[in-house]
């Protein structure tokens, strides 16, 4: 998962043009700054996607929405989504906390907030739980897998092929998570991959690059900006050099703007977009506190998906995905 070959890469069909993908973190609201605890589990902001919702839809995407443990245990958050699902107008996919997914034994600590980090025999209970609980809230089974924290580790591929899975979406280029005992994927390319024993796995990282003038020389810029955070400031503030996700979360619309173009110009085929569902409500994340910045976050979403359907980009389902994968074997 962390280190594939050049030709497990995927080179969609001609016929697949430029796509772009959107993956929606459904989960509880809890305090970011805070450590995490099993007893944060309230799923109110759920009752607010709706609004998102829409917003999504008039862009014609087809969003995916990766739902924890509360929010699929819970009867007014799965009546939510199981209006977006019977109308056709989205898919349900898995992610895991395993601060608040049964089974409980172990201790939270920052180390086993990361999912791959926790024996195999306790990741896989908790994936069981999880998956079996999205089948019975859902009634379908999940294709699409994200480790929360992308706390992917040694097991997971094989975890998601037992119960199939066919996408996972757990990795982050250009992100470094080892300080906590997380992954590190700061050499990975935002190209889907084939991974898992057999192949049958779909990689589709987060899309993500690096911006401003020193953009070709980042590696070794960047590696010193985490050892000495005031110089990665000074670059990001300066413009020199930024690592842009594409998320509405804390990424202002020009930096993200300026990413798309970049990453269209390398001929990229799906462009994969993300955002936390405690979002759309502010109040419940350090991106959006108050009516200001959820104005922004929605002027975000019009301008990104404005500016890709005007480059020919169109939005694309997990079948499509999926379909196009397995077409280019």
């Amino acid at each position: 998962m962390f280190a594939p070959t050049p030709d497990l890469y995927v080179r969609f069909p001609d016929g697949f043009g430029r796509r772009v993908a959107m993956f929606v973190d459904t989960e509880e609201e809890f305090d970011w700054a805070a450590p995490k605890r099993r007893d944060a589990t309230s799923v109110a902001a759920v009752r607010e996607l709706p609004a998102a919702h829409r917003v999504l839809r008039g862009h014609g995407l087809e969003p995916a929405y990766l739902v924890d443990f509360p929010v699929a245990s819970t009867p007014e958050s799965v009546a939510v989504l199981r209006g977006f699902l019977d109308a056709g107008e989205c898919a349900i996919g898995t992610q895991l906390h395993p601060w608040v997914n049964p089974p409980f034994e172990e201790a939270v600590t920052p180390r086993t907030s990361f999912a791959g980090n926790l024996p195999r025999g306790l990741e896989r209970a908790k994936l069981a739980a999880l998956t079996a609980q999205i089948r019975e809230s859902f009634g379908i089974q999940p294709l699409v897998y994200r480790a929360g924290r992308y706390g992917v580790g040694p097991n997971t591929e094989a975890l998601l092929d037992e119960f199939g899975y066919r996408i996972d979406t757990s990795v982050r280029p250009l992100f470094d998570y080892s300080d906590e005992g997380g992954p590190r994927f700061g050499a990975m390319r935002a190209q889907p991959y084939w991974t898992g024993a057999e192949r049958k796995i779909l990689e589709v990282p987060l899309s993500s690059t690096f911006v401003g003038a020193l953009r070709n020389v980042t590696a070794p810029l960047y590696r010193m900006g985490a050892r000495l955070p005031l110089l990665r400031s000074l670059l990001a503030r300066t413009r020199m050099l930024s690592r842009v996700a594409l998320t509405p979360e804390g990424i202002p619309l020009d930096e993200a703007l300026e990413a798309l173009r970049l990453l269209l110009d390398t001929d990229v085929q799906l462009i994969s977009i993300s955002f936390h569902s405690p979002s759309v409500e502010p109040g419940h994340t350090p991106y959006v506190r108050d009516a200001e910045d959820l104005r922004r976050f929605y002027a975000w979403f019009d301008g990104v998906l404005g500016f890709l359907a005007r480059a020919g980009v169109r939005p694309v389902s997990i079948g499509e995905i999926l379909e196009g994968a397995d077409a280019a074997r």
